[in-house]
């Protein structure tokens, strides 16, 4: 079992790519490389010898390197007692607390394969959130350990430290969850449990943090949601014949719900005639039609139906409401999104054009060298989201954080969470992502 050094953030977060952890360097600080800035300088600056700052940073021995505005090098511990220093980020000094806020990270944190790999992204964005949360003084400590898939649970949970967290992030496998949730509830901390698992202990453990959402949380969510707001409209349910589709359950308990309002909903099916296709819409109400189908080729071909419905009868005013899998379609599909007033589920949201999202994907290539891998959600994203939500909860809450004050200014992961009876806590956050027939997407949270 391979451990990572622990780290403090108090009024510089140490952040680095996961080789430096691997290592298991010593690490005194990170360093953003300033304007004609030098080697010597900064080793001087931190009272430590140059071969030292070489040895830590060995991608200095490269006769080609160059020193560059903006870097982050590696400051590491001098092998002589030494002080260490305390660099201002900003022209006005930060006010830091003695308080601070312990955490456990308990995920495979290696390259080993895909789920390492992506759990290391995660891993990252929970830096890149305790580096911001710094500047609101706050102070953590990180304790992180790599636990694969045949990890020895027990044995990392005998890590120095661990039982003094606040708060624990993983695990990633279901398998693990049992005797980590009775760890975390033993030793009072609450234990975010980020991504999918098959178990329900958040049902019996009062310390469990679930983010993930079932399939049958969601619909049930979704569908109480949709009644409420689209109570007006005449729904049309086209069946698309996918005999492997899982949407069925959605489709089956929006309509009992639909019924039980009042409200109209005709059925109909994809390859049905013209006509029968025509009569299933209302013309005097706006139309919204639901698929029982997530997949690309059969929402294609009811795009196709729908252009030519509308073509024929222009005054239907017709919507549409997807599933999570269409917004992998959208640059196939945007315009028909657009043109179809589209509204799509999903716990969270990837704008490529936020500002927020922009500067977050430009500072982790400057840190870690590498662009975000090419997945929805983003998995530094997440982790970011996650770190803002639960650090900042935690330290201004201590052990009466519930998570039940949504999270506003998540950048793709909104959360907020409800009890589970005398268990734990549920995730309820989610939102309709909603492409305007006027070129724009709006977000509504729920």
């Amino acid at each position: 079992m391979r451990h990572f050094s622990r780290y403090i953030v108090l009024f510089l977060v140490f952040f680095a790519a996961f080789d430096m952890f691997a290592q298991n360097k010593d690490v005194q600080d990170m360093h953003k490389v300033k304007r004609s800035e030098t080697i010597f300088g900064i080793a001087r600056k931190y009272g430590i010898t140059v071969s030292e700052l070489i040895k830590a940073n060995p991608e200095m021995n490269d006769p080609n390197y160059e020193l560059k505005k903006g870097d982050y090098i590696i400051i590491p511990k001098s092998g002589k007692s030494v002080v260490s220093k305390s660099v201002n980020t900003s022209d006005k000094a930060i006010k830091t607390s003695s308080k601070s806020v312990k955490v456990g990270v308990l995920l495979p944190l290696h390259n080993v394969d895909g789920d390492g790999r992506r759990m290391l992204e995660y891993y990252r964005g929970l830096l890149m959130a305790c580096d911001d949360l710094k500047k609101e003084g706050l102070s953590i400590e990180i304790n992180a350990c790599n636990l694969p898939i045949d990890g020895n649970v027990y044995q990392t949970l005998s890590t120095a430290g661990l039982n003094k967290a606040d708060v624990i992030f993983g695990p990633l496998y279901t398998k693990q969850v049992k005797p980590i949730a009775d760890f975390a509830k033993d030793n009072g901390a609450k234990l975010v449990i980020p991504f999918s698992i098959n178990g329900n202990d958040v049902a019996s453990n009062s310390n469990i943090f679930q983010v993930y959402q079932s399939p049958e949380y969601f619909y049930n969510e979704v569908i109480k949601h949709f009644v409420y707001r689209f109570s007006n409209y005449h729904v049309v349910v086209i069946d698309c014949n996918d005999r492997t589709s899982d949407k069925g359950v959605f489709t089956f308990g929006l309509r009992k719900e639909l019924e039980a309002r009042n409200i109209s909903c005709n059925v109909t099916n994809l390859n049905s005639s013209d006509a029968m296709f025509a009569k299933s819409f209302s013309a005097v109400k706006p139309n919204m039609v639901i698929l029982n189908t997530g997949r690309s080729p059969e929402l294609n071909q009811v795009l196709e139906r729908l252009d030519a419905l509308t073509g024929e009868h222009p005054s239907l005013a017709v919507s549409l409401f997807g599933y999570t899998e269409w917004l992998m379609y959208v640059k196939y599909n945007q315009e028909k999104f657009f043109k179809y007033d589209t509204y799509i589920p999903t716990a969270a949201y990837y704008n490529s054009y936020s500002t927020k999202v922009k500067t977050l994907e430009n500072r982790y290539m400057r840190w870690f060298k590498s662009s975000m891998m090419d997945y929805l959600p983003r998995f530094a994203l997440t982790g970011y989201d996650h770190g803002m939500f639960f650090l900042r909860g935690i330290y201004n809450n201590g052990k009466k954080f519930n998570g039940s004050t949504a999270d506003k200014n998540a950048v793709q992961t909104p959360l907020h969470f409800t009890k589970l009876g005398s268990g734990g806590y549920q995730n309820a956050g989610f939102m309709f992502v909603h492409y305007n027939r006027n070129n724009t997407i709006s977000l509504i949270n729920f």
